[in-house]
């Protein structure tokens, strides 16, 4: 394994371990959200699934 490849699986653990702890308490937070306002929730489930994306999205503009 070459320091690339060492760095982008670190990089991917990173983001796995970050979003895997978001979407745990994702259903938490939403539901304590929807209780002042269901577009709000929504609008905060949109963004993390979104924000997964965008993130590995950006990581390959990153590399190019």
């Amino acid at each position: 394994m070459n320091k690339d490849n060492r760095n982008a699986a670190i990089a991917a653990l990173i983001i796995i371990l970050v979003f895997g702890l978001g979407a745990y308490f994702l259903p938490t937070i939403m539901l304590a959200v929807g209780e002042i306002s269901t577009v709000a929730a929504a609008i905060i489930g949109s963004a993390f699934v979104a924000a997964f994306f965008v993130v590995f999205w950006l990581r390959g503009r990153a590399k190019r």
